[in-house]
Protein backbone atom coordinates (compact mmCIF):
# COMPACT_ATOMS: atom_id res chain seq x y z
CA UNK A 1 0.00 0.00 0.00
CA UNK A 2 1.47 3.36 -0.81
CA UNK A 3 0.17 6.85 0.12
CA UNK A 4 0.74 10.58 -1.20
CA UNK A 5 -0.86 13.74 -0.35
CA UNK A 6 -1.59 17.09 -2.40
CA UNK A 7 -2.73 20.68 -1.28
CA UNK A 8 -5.77 22.37 -3.28
CA UNK A 9 -6.46 26.11 -3.29
CA UNK A 10 -10.22 26.54 -3.48
CA UNK A 11 -11.21 29.65 -4.18
CA UNK A 12 -14.24 31.49 -3.21
CA UNK A 13 -16.79 32.53 -5.78
CA UNK A 14 -17.59 35.80 -3.57
CA UNK A 15 -15.52 36.76 -0.40
CA UNK A 16 -17.03 35.19 2.64
CA UNK A 17 -17.50 37.23 5.65
CA UNK A 18 -16.96 35.43 9.31
CA UNK A 19 -16.09 36.97 12.41
CA UNK A 20 -12.63 36.07 11.90
CA UNK A 21 -12.33 38.35 8.90
CA UNK A 22 -13.25 38.03 5.36
CA UNK A 23 -12.08 35.19 3.31
CA UNK A 24 -10.79 34.64 -0.25
CA UNK A 25 -9.67 30.88 -0.49
CA UNK A 26 -9.53 27.53 1.46
CA UNK A 27 -6.34 25.42 1.70
CA UNK A 28 -7.29 21.68 1.56
CA UNK A 29 -5.41 18.56 1.89
CA UNK A 30 -6.42 15.10 -0.04
CA UNK A 31 -4.48 12.09 0.65
CA UNK A 32 -4.46 9.39 -1.93
CA UNK A 33 -3.83 5.47 -0.96
CA UNK A 34 -3.40 2.85 -3.41
CA UNK A 35 -3.05 -0.99 -3.08
CA UNK A 36 -3.35 -3.43 -5.72
CA UNK A 37 -4.16 -0.55 -8.28
CA UNK A 38 -7.12 0.52 -6.40
CA UNK A 39 -7.31 3.93 -4.90
CA UNK A 40 -8.63 5.95 -2.25
CA UNK A 41 -9.45 9.62 -1.82
CA UNK A 42 -9.28 11.80 1.85
CA UNK A 43 -9.99 15.08 2.08
CA UNK A 44 -7.94 16.98 5.31
CA UNK A 45 -9.63 19.59 6.08
CA UNK A 46 -7.90 22.04 7.65
CA UNK A 47 -8.74 25.52 8.35
CA UNK A 48 -6.25 27.72 9.17
CA UNK A 49 -6.75 29.91 11.85
CA UNK A 50 -9.38 27.82 13.25
CA UNK A 51 -8.77 23.93 12.93
CA UNK A 52 -7.22 22.31 16.30
CA UNK A 53 -4.14 21.00 13.85
CA UNK A 54 -3.42 24.17 12.19
CA UNK A 55 0.45 23.88 13.06
CA UNK A 56 4.07 24.53 11.60
CA UNK A 57 4.35 20.68 11.97
CA UNK A 58 0.99 20.37 9.48
CA UNK A 59 2.16 18.93 6.52
CA UNK A 60 5.30 17.35 7.67
CA UNK A 61 2.56 14.88 9.92
CA UNK A 62 1.10 14.38 6.54
CA UNK A 63 4.57 13.17 5.31
CA UNK A 64 4.66 10.96 7.98
CA UNK A 65 1.06 9.82 7.40
CA UNK A 66 1.63 8.99 4.35
CA UNK A 67 4.63 7.28 5.13
CA UNK A 68 3.37 5.17 7.81
CA UNK A 69 0.26 4.24 6.03
CA UNK A 70 0.75 0.52 6.59
CA UNK A 71 -0.07 0.77 10.20
CA UNK A 72 -4.03 1.12 9.52
CA UNK A 73 -6.65 3.32 9.62
CA UNK A 74 -6.99 2.17 13.63
CA UNK A 75 -3.85 3.03 14.64
CA UNK A 76 -3.47 5.68 12.28
CA UNK A 77 -6.33 7.67 14.25
CA UNK A 78 -4.68 6.84 17.74
CA UNK A 79 -1.52 8.16 16.39
CA UNK A 80 -3.17 11.64 14.75
CA UNK A 81 -5.40 12.51 18.51
CA UNK A 82 -3.97 16.00 17.60
CA UNK A 83 -4.84 16.26 14.11
CA UNK A 84 -8.58 15.90 13.97
CA UNK A 85 -8.43 17.05 9.92
CA UNK A 86 -5.43 14.27 9.26
CA UNK A 87 -7.51 11.31 10.67
CA UNK A 88 -10.89 12.45 8.82
CA UNK A 89 -8.50 11.90 5.34
CA UNK A 90 -7.66 8.78 6.32
CA UNK A 91 -10.57 7.24 7.76
CA UNK A 92 -12.33 8.91 3.75
CA UNK A 93 -9.52 7.15 1.86
CA UNK A 94 -9.69 3.76 3.40
CA UNK A 95 -13.23 4.13 3.45
CA UNK A 96 -12.96 4.76 -0.50
CA UNK A 97 -10.29 2.59 -1.32
CA UNK A 98 -12.73 -0.19 -0.07
CA UNK A 99 -15.71 0.61 -1.95
CA UNK A 100 -16.91 -0.44 -5.52
CA UNK A 101 -16.86 3.29 -6.44
CA UNK A 102 -14.24 5.68 -4.65
CA UNK A 103 -16.84 8.68 -3.93
CA UNK A 104 -20.07 5.68 -3.18
CA UNK A 105 -18.84 5.15 0.68
CA UNK A 106 -22.21 4.79 2.08
CA UNK A 107 -24.73 3.24 -0.05
CA UNK A 108 -27.91 3.97 1.01
CA UNK A 109 -31.49 5.40 0.21
CA UNK A 110 -29.49 8.58 0.10
CA UNK A 111 -26.87 8.09 -2.45
CA UNK A 112 -30.00 6.12 -4.56
CA UNK A 113 -31.82 9.87 -4.96
CA UNK A 114 -34.74 8.05 -2.90
CA UNK A 115 -34.04 10.09 -0.07
CA UNK A 116 -32.75 13.82 0.66
CA UNK A 117 -31.01 15.20 3.85
CA UNK A 118 -32.69 18.37 5.19
CA UNK A 119 -30.27 21.72 5.26
CA UNK A 120 -29.85 24.74 6.53
CA UNK A 121 -29.27 28.35 3.98
CA UNK A 122 -25.99 30.34 4.83
CA UNK A 123 -26.17 33.42 4.95
CA UNK A 124 -22.61 34.65 5.70
CA UNK A 125 -21.45 38.24 6.91
CA UNK A 126 -21.52 41.54 4.98
CA UNK A 127 -23.33 44.53 5.10
CA UNK A 128 -26.85 44.64 5.59
CA UNK A 129 -27.62 45.37 1.55
CA UNK A 130 -25.52 41.88 1.20
CA UNK A 131 -26.81 39.85 4.22
CA UNK A 132 -30.42 40.89 3.27
CA UNK A 133 -29.88 40.00 -0.46
CA UNK A 134 -28.35 36.66 0.70
CA UNK A 135 -31.59 36.16 3.16
CA UNK A 136 -34.32 37.20 0.14
CA UNK A 137 -31.58 34.21 -2.07
CA UNK A 138 -32.37 31.72 0.58
CA UNK A 139 -36.04 32.31 1.10
CA UNK A 140 -36.79 31.98 -2.98
CA UNK A 141 -34.76 28.73 -3.19
CA UNK A 142 -36.56 26.96 -0.36
CA UNK A 143 -35.12 27.03 2.50
CA UNK A 144 -37.09 26.59 5.80
CA UNK A 145 -34.16 26.85 7.92
CA UNK A 146 -31.83 29.62 7.40
CA UNK A 147 -28.55 30.31 9.56
CA UNK A 148 -26.91 33.94 10.07
CA UNK A 149 -24.03 34.29 10.80
CA UNK A 150 -23.80 37.55 13.06
CA UNK A 151 -21.32 39.82 15.06
CA UNK A 152 -19.87 41.51 12.34
CA UNK A 153 -22.08 44.47 11.70
CA UNK A 154 -23.59 46.90 14.25
CA UNK A 155 -25.84 44.65 16.60
CA UNK A 156 -29.18 46.77 15.54
CA UNK A 157 -28.86 46.22 12.29
CA UNK A 158 -28.62 42.83 12.70
CA UNK A 159 -31.74 42.64 14.61
CA UNK A 160 -33.46 44.59 11.94
CA UNK A 161 -32.66 41.77 9.78
CA UNK A 162 -33.95 39.02 12.05
CA UNK A 163 -37.47 41.02 12.53
CA UNK A 164 -37.46 41.75 8.52
CA UNK A 165 -37.53 38.01 7.93
CA UNK A 166 -39.75 37.18 11.45
CA UNK A 167 -42.47 39.66 9.68
CA UNK A 168 -42.76 37.66 6.94
CA UNK A 169 -42.33 34.04 8.11
CA UNK A 170 -43.08 32.66 11.41
CA UNK A 171 -41.29 30.50 13.34
CA UNK A 172 -43.10 27.27 11.67
CA UNK A 173 -42.44 28.05 8.13
CA UNK A 174 -38.53 29.50 8.38
CA UNK A 175 -36.56 28.56 11.19
CA UNK A 176 -33.89 30.91 11.93
CA UNK A 177 -30.21 29.83 13.44
CA UNK A 178 -27.78 32.26 13.97
CA UNK A 179 -23.99 31.59 14.70
CA UNK A 180 -21.87 34.52 16.39
CA UNK A 181 -18.83 32.48 16.59
CA UNK A 182 -17.70 33.55 19.89
CA UNK A 183 -17.87 37.15 18.83
CA UNK A 184 -20.14 38.45 22.28
CA UNK A 185 -18.46 39.98 24.68
CA UNK A 186 -19.07 37.62 27.70
CA UNK A 187 -20.58 40.84 30.06
CA UNK A 188 -23.01 41.98 27.54
CA UNK A 189 -23.74 38.30 26.07
CA UNK A 190 -26.92 37.70 27.96
CA UNK A 191 -28.61 41.00 27.20
CA UNK A 192 -27.75 40.38 23.88
CA UNK A 193 -29.76 36.75 24.08
CA UNK A 194 -32.37 38.17 25.19
CA UNK A 195 -32.66 40.63 22.63
CA UNK A 196 -32.87 37.76 19.98
CA UNK A 197 -35.06 36.15 21.85
CA UNK A 198 -38.04 38.14 20.65
CA UNK A 199 -37.66 36.57 17.12
CA UNK A 200 -38.14 32.52 18.39
CA UNK A 201 -34.56 31.21 17.13
CA UNK A 202 -34.25 27.91 17.58
CA UNK A 203 -30.30 28.40 18.91
CA UNK A 204 -27.52 30.47 18.58
CA UNK A 205 -23.94 29.10 18.28
CA UNK A 206 -21.13 29.88 20.18
CA UNK A 207 -22.06 33.57 21.79
CA UNK A 208 -18.98 33.92 23.22
CA UNK A 209 -15.28 33.15 22.89
CA UNK A 210 -14.34 29.57 23.86
CA UNK A 211 -12.40 28.29 26.97
CA UNK A 212 -14.52 30.76 29.24
CA UNK A 213 -16.53 27.61 30.68
CA UNK A 214 -17.76 28.76 33.45
CA UNK A 215 -19.60 31.95 31.78
CA UNK A 216 -20.76 29.63 29.24
CA UNK A 217 -22.25 27.32 31.58
CA UNK A 218 -23.73 30.03 32.90
CA UNK A 219 -25.33 31.38 29.61
CA UNK A 220 -26.90 27.51 29.01
CA UNK A 221 -28.41 27.87 32.50
CA UNK A 222 -30.05 31.35 32.05
CA UNK A 223 -30.39 31.61 28.19
CA UNK A 224 -33.97 32.46 26.83
CA UNK A 225 -33.24 30.21 23.77
CA UNK A 226 -30.84 27.60 23.32
CA UNK A 227 -27.05 27.54 23.12
CA UNK A 228 -25.04 25.38 20.36
CA UNK A 229 -21.27 24.88 21.42
CA UNK A 230 -18.94 25.11 18.01
CA UNK A 231 -15.75 26.11 18.44
CA UNK A 232 -15.86 25.15 22.37
CA UNK A 233 -15.17 21.14 20.94
CA UNK A 234 -12.52 22.06 19.13
CA UNK A 235 -8.95 20.07 20.54
CA UNK A 236 -11.06 18.44 23.36
CA UNK A 237 -9.54 15.26 21.86
CA UNK A 238 -10.16 12.46 24.61
CA UNK A 239 -13.16 11.04 25.56
CA UNK A 240 -13.00 11.71 29.13
CA UNK A 241 -12.55 15.47 28.14
CA UNK A 242 -15.56 15.76 26.27
CA UNK A 243 -17.51 13.93 28.80
CA UNK A 244 -16.32 16.73 31.26
CA UNK A 245 -16.98 19.72 28.84
CA UNK A 246 -20.50 18.44 28.65
CA UNK A 247 -21.25 17.80 31.99
CA UNK A 248 -19.57 21.59 33.20
CA UNK A 249 -21.41 23.74 30.48
CA UNK A 250 -24.35 21.41 29.63
CA UNK A 251 -25.18 23.32 26.61
CA UNK A 252 -28.82 22.53 24.63
CA UNK A 253 -27.11 21.17 21.24
CA UNK A 254 -23.47 20.61 19.99
CA UNK A 255 -22.42 20.82 16.47
CA UNK A 256 -20.03 18.48 15.05
CA UNK A 257 -17.69 19.24 11.78
CA UNK A 258 -16.22 15.69 11.35
CA UNK A 259 -12.74 17.59 9.95
CA UNK A 260 -12.27 19.04 13.30
CA UNK A 261 -13.22 16.62 15.74
CA UNK A 262 -11.63 13.26 14.24
CA UNK A 263 -13.20 12.16 11.75
CA UNK A 264 -16.41 9.40 12.03
CA UNK A 265 -14.85 8.14 14.72
CA UNK A 266 -14.79 11.40 16.96
CA UNK A 267 -18.14 12.69 15.96
CA UNK A 268 -19.64 9.15 16.63
CA UNK A 269 -17.79 9.85 20.28
CA UNK A 270 -19.72 13.44 20.75
CA UNK A 271 -22.75 12.07 19.67
CA UNK A 272 -22.97 9.22 22.33
CA UNK A 273 -21.92 11.66 24.86
CA UNK A 274 -24.67 13.98 23.78
CA UNK A 275 -27.39 11.53 23.89
CA UNK A 276 -26.23 9.95 27.19
CA UNK A 277 -26.35 13.43 28.43
CA UNK A 278 -29.86 14.70 26.56
CA UNK A 279 -27.88 17.17 24.03
CA UNK A 280 -29.36 17.65 20.60
CA UNK A 281 -26.21 17.50 17.83
CA UNK A 282 -26.32 18.04 14.40
CA UNK A 283 -23.51 17.97 11.80
CA UNK A 284 -21.82 20.54 9.24
CA UNK A 285 -19.06 20.31 6.96
CA UNK A 286 -16.05 22.73 7.33
CA UNK A 287 -15.88 24.92 3.92
CA UNK A 288 -14.57 21.47 2.48
CA UNK A 289 -14.20 20.67 -1.00
CA UNK A 290 -17.43 18.01 -2.43
CA UNK A 291 -14.97 15.29 -2.17
CA UNK A 292 -15.15 15.58 1.75
CA UNK A 293 -18.94 17.11 1.70
CA UNK A 294 -19.92 13.86 -0.41
CA UNK A 295 -18.14 11.60 2.33
CA UNK A 296 -19.88 13.87 5.45
CA UNK A 297 -23.22 13.95 3.50
CA UNK A 298 -23.15 10.21 2.53
CA UNK A 299 -22.02 9.16 6.38
CA UNK A 300 -24.38 12.13 7.74
CA UNK A 301 -27.49 10.45 6.17
CA UNK A 302 -27.21 6.77 8.00
CA UNK A 303 -27.49 8.51 11.49
CA UNK A 304 -31.23 9.57 10.89
CA UNK A 305 -31.23 12.34 12.23
CA UNK A 306 -34.33 14.30 11.09
CA UNK A 307 -32.56 18.09 11.79
CA UNK A 308 -31.68 20.41 9.48
CA UNK A 309 -27.66 19.30 8.96
CA UNK A 310 -25.18 22.39 8.01
CA UNK A 311 -23.95 20.85 4.50
CA UNK A 312 -24.78 23.42 2.04
CA UNK A 313 -21.32 24.60 1.51
CA UNK A 314 -20.08 22.64 -2.37
CA UNK A 315 -21.05 25.96 -4.12
CA UNK A 316 -19.15 28.43 -2.72
CA UNK A 317 -16.01 27.89 -4.64
CA UNK A 318 -15.15 28.74 -8.40
CA UNK A 319 -12.77 25.71 -9.01
CA UNK A 320 -14.41 22.68 -6.89
CA UNK A 321 -15.18 19.35 -8.17
CA UNK A 322 -18.37 18.85 -10.04
CA UNK A 323 -20.76 15.80 -8.08
CA UNK A 324 -23.62 14.61 -7.82
CA UNK A 325 -24.35 16.63 -4.90
CA UNK A 326 -27.67 18.97 -5.71
CA UNK A 327 -29.53 21.42 -3.58
CA UNK A 328 -33.06 21.90 -3.85
CA UNK A 329 -35.95 23.69 -2.08
CA UNK A 330 -33.68 23.60 0.87
CA UNK A 331 -32.81 19.57 0.61
CA UNK A 332 -29.49 17.70 -0.36
CA UNK A 333 -29.92 15.61 -3.06
CA UNK A 334 -27.86 12.95 -4.84
CA UNK A 335 -27.87 13.58 -8.33
CA UNK A 336 -26.32 9.95 -9.69
CA UNK A 337 -26.76 11.56 -13.31
CA UNK A 338 -24.70 14.58 -12.41
CA UNK A 339 -21.77 12.36 -12.12
CA UNK A 340 -18.32 13.35 -11.32
CA UNK A 341 -15.84 15.86 -12.94
CA UNK A 342 -12.31 14.17 -10.89
CA UNK A 343 -9.26 12.13 -11.90
CA UNK A 344 -6.96 11.53 -9.55
CA UNK A 345 -4.08 13.63 -12.17
CA UNK A 346 -5.70 16.71 -11.54
CA UNK A 347 -4.16 16.99 -7.97
CA UNK A 348 -0.54 16.07 -9.08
Amino acid sequence: MTATYHKYILDFKRPSGTSRGVITHKETWFIIIEQDGVKGIGECGLLRGLSADDRPDYEAKLQWTCENIHLGKNKLWEDLIEFPSIQFGVEMAFQSMSSENPFLLFPSAFTNQEKSIPINGLVWMGDTDFMMEQIQEKIKQGFHCIKLKIGAIDFDKELALLRFIRTHFSPDQMEIRVDANGAFDSNEALDKLNQLSEFKLHSIEQPIQKNNTDRMADLCKMTPFPIALDEELIGVFRREEKEVLLQKIKPQFIILKPSFVGGFKGTMEWILLAEKHNIGWWITSALESNIGLNAIAQWTYLLNNSMPQGLGTGALYTNNFDSPLSVENGKLWYKQELGWEFEFEQLK
